[in-house]
């Protein structure tokens, strides 16, 4: 249950009153009237910040509170009480502040100071407050109306740097700022809620109400939320050919009652068609498939814009949108690789294999990055001692091209790191105009080079910011170790060990490629030493993850797997259809994994059962050696897939059905 409070302790509760209504009626009343219709299940009207508290104490489910001096149109409420990013999230205006409001500064997304000398906006009076912060929430009302014991923090002790009190104008904070203040000093994790197309103001007098209201007349609610439904930064291919009308079926879709997820099966139906007719051939074929190929990124863009236009946010639609994207790519690699086979080019599933392989990775690295970005956001800005070398200048650089957007630079930085719209586009193009061949190659290539450029400079960039992010996690876990990595002895360095372990598997497969070309065998000696270095990696599982580089450990560890896999599938004279079968589960898994750290959620139930990437590795190479690789492949290939639908069933279905104590479906 989501509890709305109004805290009509500002200055603006007690003579801001609302047009047609008895006089002195405060306008209190009508922000408790927008937390109901942005689906708020109670409201209340708390007279101080204990009562405040009291209110917050007894909650079991998110809080919204807002101060009394609010004008906003009713839809930026429920985009904060919706909000997908966080637990806890703060509303950003770009208003300049008013005494006793605090100013805030973000970066990706987050709250990462308060009253900063550098503030990006200012607070917007008003914040959701996820379960987990509730108690942190409850503590800050209670010390801002003087009742709460000494905090843990020497900011919120010291009388002269006390939240209460404003920063830039050294008058008294409002109610509603002092709790943000607060919150941000106690370390919490804040998202930020920006207001674009919409209005959104605090006012302090009847005139700033007035012309606030006049504001939010003139804005067409509906109109606003549906070109808010576009992402605010996309890619050049989805910004100029698909975001420009795909509006319009996200309108349609929600006029007829079609949710997200339908929009997410008829896309995926859509990328299983196009790999099909790839598969077939045939000039007419390949340009029907690149046609459903484009409609399906559509739907693909249509399911994330019509969740935010009609604000049906869920953990599983989330998931199922990271999972269906791959899933569709590697279906669409596998129809290509089909289709450039069946027109005689001996190696099309190798380049499938190749494409899926390389893309995984990348994104491996994308997720991680992106990690270690998010967790330097979050702390202290410490001055390096190289910031004027080449990390600290790349990063600079970086600042400048990402806000000059819309600048040929700007389009040019987000085009070269070769996104899905750009992937997919490419792969329709080539497809229609040259075939399958040249679709696969192409994609190759320009990934090669995207991942090259892309992972040259986050490199110096990571080394710049110096970050251990995977030592913020269970490092175990997403590196995917298993039961037997955790039975070995432990040793360090686990960057250099999964790299080693990479590159042994790499020269095992181009050892097995030439093995069977030559019409000979793979001398068991290569695969026992490739599973030697593999067997080394999996020795840092319990090692300290906290080197700079040391997100680029999980890219490794599927890299090395990935080929070793491959390898034995070679080495055993496999089918290549079984081997990228293989491959594709092996990558749901891990895809998996990475959804459940961008959404901040458990390992799946099953995970245990998945062996671990060294277990998995060491029972495929006892099947390349007693002679039984394709059985080895498709017996530990099925087990994994089974596995994996039990642990999607049992994440998403029946532990969700157990806690609200009936069964439902996810939606």
């Amino acid at each position: 249950m989501t509890l709305a409070i109004v805290l009509a302790a500002d200055p603006a509760a007690g003579h801001l009153t609302e047009p047609g209504r008895p006089a002195g009626e405060p306008l209190t009343e009508r922000l408790a009237a927008q937390w109901r219709r942005a689906g708020a299940d109670d409201v209340r009207i708390a007279a101080d910040l204990t009562e405040l508290a009291d209110l917050v104490a007894a909650a079991t489910g998110p809080v919204l509170v807002s101060g009394a001096d609010l004008v906003a149109h009713t839809a930026v409420l429920k985009h904060l009480a919706t909000s997908p990013v966080g637990p806890t999230v703060a509303l950003v205006l770009t208003d300049p502040p008013a005494p006793g409001q605090a100013t805030v500064r973000e970066e990706r997304g987050q709250v990462v100071e308060v009253d900063a000398v550098d503030a990006t906006g200012v607070f917007g009076g008003a914040l959701r407050v996820g379960a987990a912060d509730l108690p942190a929430l409850a503590d800050a009302a209670r010390r801002a109306a003087g009742a709460a014991p000494d905090a843990p923090d020497a900011r919120l002790t010291d009388p002269a740097s006390a939240p209460e009190v404003g920063a830039a104008d050294g008058g008294p904070r409002n109610a509603v700022d002092r709790l943000v203040a607060d919150l941000a000093a106690r370390g919490t994790l804040i998202f930020a809620q920006r207001v674009r197309l919409l209005v959104a103001h605090r006012v302090g007098d009847e005139a700033q109400r007035d012309a606030a209201e006049a504001a939010v007349a003139a804005v067409d609610e509906d109109r606003a939320e549906l070109k808010l439904s576009v992402k605010e930064r996309d890619d050049f291919f989805t910004t100029f050919f698909v975001s420009t009308w795909s509006p319009y079926v996200t309108k349609a879709a929600a006029r007829i009652g079609i949710g997200p997820t339908g929009v997410t099966m008829v896309s995926v139906a859509f990328a299983v068609a196009a790999a099909v007719l790839f598969g077939v051939g045939g000039r007419p074929a390949l340009v029907a498939g690149a046609v459903l190929l484009y409609l399906g990124f559509v739907l693909d863009c249509v399911d994330g814009q019509l969740a935010r236009y009609t604000r049906h946010f869920s953990a599983w639609g989330g998931w199922l949108d990271t999972m269906a994207d791959r899933f569709k790519e590697y279906v669409v690699y596998a129809g290509l690789g089909f289709g450039a086979t069946h027109a005689g080019f001996r190696y099309g599933w190798a380049l499938a294999l190749a494409a899926m392989t390389l893309q995984t990775v990348r994104h491996m690295t994308d997720t991680w990055y992106g990690a270690l970005h998010d967790e330097a956001a979050r702390r202290p800005k410490v001055v390096s001692a190289d910031a004027g070398g080449i990390g600290g200048k790349l990063n600079a650089a970086s600042t400048r091209v990402q806000a000059d957007t819309g600048s040929v630079s700007y389009w040019l930085k987000r085009t070269v790191v070769f996104p899905i719209g750009e992937r997919w586009a490419l792969i329709a193009i080539a497809a229609a105009l040259f075939g399958p061949l040249v679709a696969l190659v192409a994609v190759l290539v320009w990934g090669t080079l995207a991942f090259a450029y892309t992972g040259g400079l986050r490199t110096l960039r990571a080394r710049w910011m110096r970050v251990p992010v995977m030592a913020t996690v269970d490092a175990g876990l997403h590196r995917d170790d298993g039961l037997l990595a955790r039975t070995l002895p432990t040793a360090r360095r686990p960057l250099l060990l999964a790299v080693l372990g990479a590159l042994g598997s790499a020269g095992t497969l181009v050892w097995a490629l030439l093995a069977v070309h030559g019409g000979g065998d793979l001398p068991v000696f290569v695969p026992v030493l490739a599973l030697v270095l593999l067997l080394g990696a999996a020795q840092a599982s319990r090692a300290p993850h906290d080197g700079s580089l040391d997100w680029l450990v999980p890219a490794a560890l599927r890299a090395a797997e990935y080929l070793f896999a491959i390898a034995v599938g070679v080495a055993g004279r496999a089918p290549a259809w079984l081997i990228f079968g293989y491959v594709l589960v092996l990558t749901l898994h891990h895809y998996d994994l990475t959804a459940r750290l961008e959404k901040r959620q458990s390992a799946p139930p099953l995970h245990a059962a998945t062996l671990g990437w060294p277990g998995r590795s060491l029972l495929l190479a006892i099947g390349l050696i007693a002679g039984y690789a394709s059985i080895a492949l498709a017996t530990l290939g099925a087990y994994l897939l089974v596995v994996f639908v039990a642990s999607v069933v049992l994440a998403w279905v029946v532990l969700p059905a157990r806690a609200r104590g009936g069964v439902r479906s996810p939606g």
